[in-house]
């Protein structure tokens, strides 16, 4: 019986192991605050999904407070310059503004959006390339508790860069989940949003409340692989900021399938099996870790007799 126990200990280290090393996942709804109907279906999803809320949006304070209460993560979807000539949000921030507007317009932005915690950029290409602009921005979030999430609308993004000698942390996206509203797309990006956060362990996608993205949301997040842990961005912080372009490795082709189909996933349940083909399972699991070196010590040479006394 001793063995036996020993052995159950060595499974419940994998499981350990495996819960450890499972991908992280955060999902941010953008543009909140002008359409209740469909954040409304948003706020009903799991708690860690978070929302990002226009400060002048007109129903920015109530759908704040709403998400605060519900259990999700509010962040400040703050309007920053693009590059590309368009009508902009009220109060969008711009490289050319003076450090004082800058706080004005964020101390503003935050009592429009209460229970915040972060902020991330909508639209923003001229303004985050900008290193000078960005610097302005970080020395006044300094004197907030708040991480910037960069969505990353422009591939030079200065944020990390702007943040150097600050106490902002800088988490970015890697996947926009619906620049097309098409479903298949949408489930092509989620997808892609899912095997990045298993390949590099931790991976943020950034969505909107159209009716196709809470559609098809609903329908997939259900179904998220058991090595997909769903996580608020602030837990994120703390996480390394892998930056890997390498493409993923292509998926199957043939006949439509779910896309999760066939990913490898930490065992969930042990029902009883051979010693022997117990250990197997251990081994291949683990490979050459921690915990594969722990059962080589404690369990060379032996042998079991099931059924046998102690």
């Amino acid at each position: 019986m001793s063995q036996l126990r020993k052995i159950s200990g060595a499974l419940a280290g994998l499981l350990l192991t495996c819960t450890a090393h499972a991908g992280k996942l955060a999902i941010v709804i953008d543009d909140f605050g002008y359409r209740p109907a469909p954040e409304n279906q948003v706020l009903q999803m799991p708690k860690n999904i978070s929302v990002a809320v226009l400060p002048n949006a007109p129903h920015a304070r109530e759908m704040a407070t709403k998400a605060h209460q519900l259990g999700h993560e509010v962040l400040i979807h703050l309007p920053m310059a693009p590059l590309s000539k368009q009508p902009l949000e009220k109060d969008t921030l711009r490289p050319d503004m003076s450090s004082a507007e800058i706080e004005r317009i964020v101390h503003e932005a935050a009592a429009k959006v209460p229970y915040a915690v972060g902020l991330n950029n909508h639209m923003g290409s001229a303004m985050t390339s900008s290193l000078p602009g960005m610097q302005k921005v970080m020395q006044v979030l300094d004197h907030y508790n708040f991480y910037f999430l960069d969505s990353m609308t422009i591939g030079n993004s200065q944020s990390t860069r702007a943040a150097a000698g600050t106490s902002v942390k800088v988490i970015k996206r890697r996947v926009f989940l619906d620049d097309t509203q098409n479903e298949a797309d949408i489930r092509t990006q989620f997808t892609r949003a899912v095997r990045l956060a298993q390949r590099d362990g931790s991976a943020i996608a950034i969505g909107h409340p159209h009716p196709t993205t809470v559609k098809v949301l609903l329908q997939m997040l259900p179904t998220l692989p058991a090595d997909i842990t769903l996580v608020r961005p602030s837990q994120l912080l703390n996480e390394p900021q892998i930056v890997n372009n390498k493409p993923l490795p292509p998926g199957p082709t043939g006949k439509p399938r779910n896309p999760f189909r066939g990913v490898k996933t930490c065992p969930v349940t042990l029902k009883p099996v051979p010693a022997t083909l117990a250990l197997n399972v251990v081994a291949e699991s683990i490979g050459n870790s921690d915990g594969m070196r722990y059962i080589k010590t404690n369990f060379s040479g032996l042998k079991l007799n099931i059924g046998s006394q102690p």
